[in-house]
């Protein structure tokens, strides 16, 4: 049962909102009672932090999987945008990151600091990747880049309050930072992503 709120209210936090979702939200969407929920979790923070918790590990088990598929570093890296873009498709009007930044900022900063060191192991391991198949410059000072990249990101989401404004600004962030490293067989590969998306 713990396992199953965790699940639906989750969906709910990332759907409407970790502020506007009560317990009472969730319980009704569930048809149990209030009470059954603080059997559990003795407050709303500590089912949001075993909340952000599960998001994040599903994140990277998708991100794991479209790993094992090995595309090539730069279709991998739209894939993983794809995958973002889907899971936050019916929330265009408030950033999940902004608002739990604002309401609920331990919480906040301990996932930030976690999500930091997944994501940096992943560009690292991209951008290694994408040298080994030639498609980024053999000269690039990795540990920069990947300083470059998640700064772009993390800074995108903290301050861009609309989730689709975000996903919109993410691409434009993505081509810069592609374009920063790619060989000219890289380009090649990045405008042919990029036609992809226009199509």
């Amino acid at each position: 049962m713990k396992e199953k709120i965790v699940t639906k209210a989750s969906n709910l936090f990332l759907r409407l909102g970790f502020k506007s979702v009560t317990m009472d939200d969730i319980a009704g969407e569930m048809c149990i009672s209030k009470k059954t929920i603080y059997k559990y979790f003795c407050n709303k923070e500590v089912l949001i932090e075993e909340s952000t918790t599960m998001a994040h590990k599903q994140l990277h088990e998708v991100i794991d999987t479209i790993v094992a598929k090995n595309y090539n570093a730069i279709h991998e890296n739209f894939e993983i945008r794809e995958m973002f873009r889907d899971m936050f498709k019916n929330n265009t009007d408030t950033s999940p990151i902004c608002q739990l930044k604002k309401h609920y900022p331990e919480i906040y900063q301990n996932a930030l600091s976690h999500e930091i060191d997944q994501c940096c192991l992943y560009f690292r391991e991209n951008i290694v990747k994408g040298i080994n198949q030639e498609l980024y410059r053999k000269d690039l000072n990795i540990d920069i880049y990947v300083k470059f990249y998640y700064t772009l990101i993390f800074h995108i989401h903290e301050t861009t309050v609309s989730e689709k404004g975000a996903q919109q600004v993410e691409l434009e962030a993505l081509e810069y930072h592609i374009r920063a490293m790619a060989t000219a067989k890289g380009i090649l590969e990045l405008e042919k992503q990029l036609k992809k998306i226009s199509a």
